[in-house]
């Protein structure tokens, strides 16, 4: 076990932010800390990291007391934090120093992450003659330059389009296999669910669920169908009482609250010729759990 927070607080004059958070990272691997804006979870982030002192509550790596000496940390904030004037090679060696990287050694690394996540073009140029998905690429390389042993990434594939998301989850994909711990926080309920084996979710600084999102999932009955089909088949969604959530080329998404029905209306389909080229009962997404646990 190497991180674990332990009824954690912290309060701004008289807003609560966090109120007694406690999880753990095992293994290495991806944590899903998830919440609104403004639930408490980049606080919680902050005092991981030793940015922020906490008002009570534990905070150990390995079994050391957090603080900013004895982790070996990268942080990826939501905010962009690039210099727009500054070239990106003189910046990217301005973490990395910052970080106790020796000159030729960040070197090295600036230059493989760069070809990593293909941007060598850009080293040469300033920050503001980048995109919004190039600079945060570039942002990413200022968290992993130094290869810290825990990484935490706050909304890692804003601004990212679909090529460069890929090319971002590979590498997470390969830090995890290289032993690193990382917690992600991030809208993307699909992303989440990707990665993560474990979540924490939290509302106005509180837990309101956490767990291995996989048992967490199995505690909830199924509430989809998914049907594909190649003709309209409204009439006998409609015959079962059933509401379509949506649908696109025959498509079919369809509410169900018991799997039964869902049966049924496939019995039906068949016995009238009909060709059903998928039929899958869903259980809810972490996008339903989501809005189901904060929704209020």
């Amino acid at each position: 076990m190497s991180l674990i927070l332990k009824n954690v607080s912290k309060s701004f004059a008289e807003k609560q932010a966090v109120d007694n958070v406690s999880f753990s990272l095992e293994k290495p691997g991806v944590y899903g800390l998830l919440g609104t804006n403004g639930a408490g979870k980049t606080t919680t982030i902050r005092m991981l990291l030793g940015i922020l002192k906490k008002d009570s509550g534990e905070i150990t790596w390995k079994g050391k007391t957090v603080d900013r000496k004895n982790v070996n940390f990268g942080y990826l904030p939501e905010e962009r934090g690039v210099y727009p004037k500054t070239k990106i090679f003189d910046q990217l060696m301005y973490f990395a120093e910052l970080k106790g990287m020796k000159k030729d050694e960040a070197v090295k690394s600036i230059n493989k992450w760069a070809k990593e996540l293909k941007v060598q073009e850009y080293l040469p140029m300033t920050a503001e003659k980048l995109s919004k998905g190039n600079q945060q690429k570039i942002q990413f390389m200022t968290a992993i330059i130094h290869n810290p042993e825990l990484v935490v990434l706050d909304e890692p594939f804003s601004g990212l389009d679909p090529v460069n998301t890929e090319i971002l989850k590979n590498i997470i994909i390969n830090l995890v296999k290289n032993g690193k711990y990382v917690i992600m926080s991030a809208h993307q309920m699909a992303t989440i669910e990707e990665f993560c084996e474990n979540i924490l979710i939290l509302n106005k600084g509180k837990t309101v669920l956490q767990g291995n999102l996989k048992e967490i999932k199995e505690t909830y009955s199924a509430n989809r169908v998914e049907i594909h089909v190649k003709q309209d088949i409204s009439n006998y969604i409609n015959e079962y009482g059933l509401t379509i959530e949506n649908e696109a080329n025959y498509n079919y998404i369809i509410k169900i609250t018991e799997e039964e029905t869902a049966h049924k209306l496939l019995n039906k389909l068949i016995t009238s010729n009909i060709q059903v080229d998928k039929f899958e009962i869903k259980k809810p997404t972490l996008n339903d759990i989501f809005i189901e646990k904060v929704g209020e």
